[in-house]
């Protein structure tokens, strides 16, 4: 039996996307973890590439909460789990505040989290604490214990910042500009924390500026109520799934493969930059990432195409999410016009644009059975075969084809596993 236990906990949001809050919860958790506590980190909505920052800074894996993709009973067992074990709990919010359905605010107040803002004050200071007056009373209200300025010009302007606060809002410090600690950024987010060589020092280097402040502090405990992860029927018992994991194709939730694992599937990695041959295997899931990033790569591996061709032809499952995608038509045509050969299992041909293309939750109903997810992408592209069926986003407004061909399921969909595991397991059953 799950019994309920407490553990600090902060749910870390501030008023727009762009404000640094990736920045502070991976300093936080850094800061926390060198003096010797164990940090669990979340992520709210569906990023791929915030939680690989949170699990470096952390030392462990970084997993998501969205009550539109994941659910709310997902959310409260792995925040319950991790409560278990951990001495501090930090959830990162997505976008501004109030921003999306449910907004972090709303998640706050449903999970019972105490909330620490963070407002880029560079360009403020006596309007720093109407800002944080207006969006802990704004609405519905949001449980705002703390505030953090970010960006600060100097101690002096900290000071400044911090006079303008309401009595019922705590300071907990600030962190000056500082070029040496900005995280690096391209199309589709922050750059995968592989990619970024000294991210390790730039952590340190803010955990080190956040020890001077009242952020060093353990916040109050939380009471999280006992929650039970859901049990799982074996159904990929004795099967091998082969996941792509390397620079090309990193999008890889830790709920997914938990999950994977859960159904008791083994999991063999590989990279189809690299790799001549699959693994011995049942199935392949080809996850998304950066494949126009690693084009040539792709196009030069003609023995992995070769490879996954007899996979498939072989009536195998393959499961490819938005860049392994992309990987699977015929070519794949860079910004700058330049077209590859690509794994050539579908028909058809991906472009990228510098125009976002495709963003928001999806649904789709397969024959194996309803899944949630979400899409995000810059390219679009251009198929003669007919599509299986479309995801559906929330609001009804557009989606995303699904197309079919023997055992390859493909889509621009990031599918949640946990969302319907059985389905997922037929996805991935010969």
């Amino acid at each position: 039996m799950v019994s309920s236990s407490s553990c600090s906990a902060l749910l870390i949001a501030a008023p727009a996307s762009g404000q640094g809050k990736t920045t502070v919860t991976a300093a936080l958790a850094r800061l926390h973890t060198r003096q010797g506590r164990r940090v669990r980190v979340f992520k709210c909505g569906p990023d791929f590439l915030d939680p690989q920052i949170h699990a470096l800074a952390s030392g462990a894996p970084c997993e998501n909460i969205d009550f539109r993709m994941c659910g709310e009973e997902d959310a409260r067992w792995r925040l319950a789990r991790a409560a278990q074990d951990a001495d501090l709990i930090l959830v990162e919010g997505v976008m501004g505040l109030h921003d999306g359905e449910p907004n972090s605010a709303e998640l706050a107040r449903r999970l019972g989290l105490p909330m620490l803002l963070v407002i880029d004050a560079s360009a403020m200071a006596g309007s720093f604490g109407a800002v944080a007056w207006g969006l802990k009373y704004y609405d519905k209200g949001a449980p705002i214990t703390h505030v953090f300025a970010n960006r600060t010009g100097s101690d002096y302007h900290g000071e400044l910042v911090k006079a303008t606060l309401p009595p019922d809002i705590i300071w907990a410090g600030h962190l000056q500009r500082d070029a040496g600690c900005a995280l690096p950024e391209r199309h589709l987010g922050l750059l995968p924390a592989a990619e970024i060589d000294d991210l390790d020092a730039r952590i340190e280097r803010m955990a080190d500026a956040l020890a001077q402040t009242a952020a060093a502090d353990l916040p109050p405990p939380v009471d999280f109520a006992a929650s039970p992860p859901p049990t799982l029927e074996p159904l990929l018992k004795g099967r091998t799934v082969a996941v792509a994991r390397d620079a090309a194709f990193c999008f890889l939730y830790p709920a997914n493969l938990e999950c994977l694992e859960a159904l008791g599937a083994k999991l063999e990695f590989f990279s189809p930059l690299t790799d001549a041959t699959l693994p011995a295997c049942d199935a392949v899931w080809l996850p998304g990432g950066y494949p126009e990033l690693h084009a040539a790569a792709i196009a030069a591996n003609r023995a992995m195409a070769t490879a996954l061709r007899t996979h498939v032809d072989a009536g195998k499952p393959l499961l490819a999410e938005c860049g392994g995608m992309m990987a699977c038509f015929e070519s794949l045509a860079t910004i700058d016009g330049t077209s590859h050969a690509a794994f050539g299992l579908l028909p058809g041909a991906t472009r990228m644009q510098a125009k976002l293309s495709g963003l928001g939750m999806l649904a789709a109903e397969l024959p194996e059975g309803k899944v949630n997810g979400h899409t995000f992408h810059y390219s679009t592209t251009e198929s003669a075969l007919e599509p299986l069926t479309q995801a559906i986003k929330a609001n009804g407004r557009g989606g995303e084809s699904v197309y079919r061909r023997q055992r390859l399921t493909a889509s621009y969909m990031h599918i949640y596993f946990p969302s319907n595991p059985e389905a997922v397991a037929r996805l991935l059953s010969p």
